[in-house]
């Protein structure tokens, strides 16, 4: 039978995918989003494509999760809730924290605490959790135990060794990184992600709701803001090389990340939010694919046959991770979902679109001279 979805946070990137995929399938769909003009720009009405997509699709209240009145409105009739709404940025979070804990962490306790106590139709509530809540993730040791290791030290850094270690043993190798693994964020936004999480898996149980969590990895293609300096260095890079502009590659630009495709990310958290199979669980939403920040540039270049020169400039940023590739066993167990889109093949797909858009400045040197003020980034 179609349900009636909520997708908060649901005029964003992910969101208007998503509220698509639900329509199409015979569900009524209502966003609640603040239209926040670092995603949407200052008149989103008339200038956010999409929020424009969402006509036809889906009813938008525009409203933020920090409003009681707000959320009340936006779950009435509701059976499945979908959060998305959330202030993103690990870089930003380091620095504005009380906006960062108070979107995410107060908004999710909101939500809750509605649902606690007041009448509500609830019966599955997925969270966006995030790769962050992990840290520098799953190691493997010489001797083959796994291990989780500290945060990497910035007196290492400021010298040029930007691996990771543990004190006592040697070489230590990444691995990927299942939903059992030692949770211990590096940043606000991954401390901000893990309440949210911990509080819906806590708490939604004990109200007759089913919870699941999604730790997304670095979602990206058509559609993500190329305005926003907080949504990753594909649309910052792709940004810079539009503008013949030179690339400045942080760290020694070995370190790696999981990327994973849209509608992968979409049709995961479809399934997330109406399979019976998926009640309860957590699950990493990633391809398993390791890439690099160099094969980031590489890949680029090739998409949109241009290419602008590059410095290595062992920059880091305070809170960043080395590594991370997600371990996604569970993801095809659960939700008997394999990613289906490759690196190459959904950068390129991503650069045809980026094309058909108009060329604007992003922030992006705004946000690390913002960084730099307060010796976040070295």
């Amino acid at each position: 039978m179609p349900d009636h979805v909520l997708i908060t946070g649901g005029a964003g990137f992910i969101g208007t995918r998503l509220a698509r995929r639900f329509a199409d399938a015979g569900h009524r769909v209502t966003v609640l989003d603040s239209l926040l003009p670092q995603v949407h720009g200052d008149d989103p009405r008339t200038t956010s494509a999409l929020l424009r997509s969402l006509e036809g699709v889906a009813t938008v209240i525009e409203g933020t999760v920090t409003s009681r009145d707000d959320l009340r409105t936006a779950l009435a009739g509701a059976q499945i809730v979908v959060h998305l709404a959330a202030e993103t940025g690990t870089g930003q979070s380091m620095y504005e924290i009380d906006r960062y804990v108070e979107a995410n962490v107060g908004g999710t306790a909101k939500m809750l605490d509605l649902l606690t106590n007041e009448p509500h139709s609830v019966k599955r509530l997925v969270i966006a959790s995030s790769r962050s809540i992990y840290g520098e993730g799953a190691y493997r040791t010489a001797d083959g135990r796994i291990v989780y290791p500290p945060h990497r030290a910035d007196a290492d850094m400021a010298a040029g060794d930007f691996d990771v270690h543990l004190p006592g043993e040697g070489d230590i190798e990444m691995i990927p990184t299942d939903e059992s693994a030692k949770l211990h964020p590096s940043s606000v936004y991954g401390i901000t992600k893990q309440m949210q999480e911990s509080l819906v898996m806590t708490v939604a149980p004990t109200i007759g709701i089913e919870p699941v969590a999604l730790r997304y990895q670095n979602v990206y293609g058509p559609g993500q803001s190329l305005k926003n300096p907080y949504t990753g260095i594909l649309s910052i890079f792709s940004t810079l090389i539009r503008q013949g502009k030179k690339i400045n590659i942080f760290e020694d630009g070995l370190e790696s990340r999981d990327f994973v495709y849209i509608d992968d990310v979409v049709e995961s958290t479809f399934r997330a939010s109406t399979l019976a199979s998926a009640a309860g669980h957590t699950i990493n939403v990633g391809s398993g694919v390791a890439t690099t920040v160099d094969e980031v540039v590489a890949a680029l270049f090739a998409a949109f046959d241009s290419q602008v020169p590059t410095e290595v400039t062992g920059n880091y940023r305070l809170g960043d991770i080395r590594h991370n590739v997600a371990d996604i066993t569970r993801l095809r167990d659960v939700l008997a979902y394999e990613p289906q889109t490759d690196f190459r093949t959904g950068v390129a797909r991503f650069a045809e679109w980026v094309l058909t858009e108009p060329v604007e400045e992003s922030g992006y040197e705004r946000s690390l001279q913002e960084m730099a003020e307060r010796s976040l980034l070295k």
